[in-house]
């Protein structure tokens, strides 16, 4: 069922009521990583993220012998969720995670990214910030958008193995995963979705396939590939 106005002031409204024992930010950016890769969520660390200070930020690792379905370490700055630790598990892992920020967070966006990312562009997010606050109207989700006009089968399979081959991709538009936003709002409309959601195994079609099209409709156009780059890794 679409989302009406109604829906969405019900919703806005619910975020305003939540106790003020809660964290709160306006935006959160999350890292996805995992254990197997930690060198790359350190390489970050060490360079764009070293004197980071415009939001809180996660790096998100799966960790399935969790006690609970998450665990917030501040100190370190990592989400562990209780997913899989693999690639094959980024959807629900992702929304996991989404989950985990809407639990603990009042905030107005989440800001997604991976761990093989670098932001060149240092004056990006904090443009991209000011910019969301003031927008009329209001994006709910944003990124480098792929228009997936015919269905086809993915091939993705081919650079990471472990896919399975031939994955269904519908007719729907979605944001790249190497950047994008969604607001509470999105947000909290995807996590109805969770099932849905992790029975996928392309992360950011998931999302953006899953995602409401009342909230669709003023997204956000951004070349991504301006401001970050895929990091080079020596062996």
């Amino acid at each position: 069922m679409n989302l009406t106005k109604m829906n969405l002031t019900k919703m806005n409204l619910t975020k305003m009521n939540l106790t003020n024992l809660q964290n709160s930010s306006d935006f959160i950016l999350l890292i996805f990583n995992c254990k197997k890769y930690n060198y790359k969520a350190l390489k970050q660390k060490e360079t764009w993220l070293k004197d980071f200070n415009l939001m809180p930020y996660f790096h998100v690792i799966g960790e399935t012998n969790l006690e609970s379905d998450y665990k917030f370490d501040t100190t370190n700055k990592i989400l562990y969720v209780k997913i899989e630790d693999d690639y094959n598990s980024l959807p629900k892992k992702v929304i996991a995670a989404y989950s985990a920020v809407n639990k603990e967070y009042i905030f107005k966006y989440i800001f997604k990214t991976d761990d093989d990312q670098e932001l060149v562009f240092p004056n990006f997010l904090s443009t991209i910030q000011n910019l969301l606050l003031n927008k009329i109207p209001k994006s709910h989700y944003g990124g480098y958008i792929v228009d997936v006009d015919k269905p086809y089968l993915s091939q993705y399979h081919k650079i990471h193995h472990e896919l399975p081959e031939n994955i269904p991709v519908l007719q729907t538009q979605y944001c790249s995963g190497r950047f994008y936003f969604l607001s509470d709002l999105a947000v909290e409309q995807l996590i109805r979705k969770m099932e849905e959601i992790g029975k996928e195994y392309l992360e950011d079609y998931a999302i953006g396939y899953n995602l409401d099209p009342v909230l669709k409709k003023n997204m956000l156009n951004i070349q991504t590939n301006k401001y970050f780059v895929d990091f080079i890794f020596n062996p």
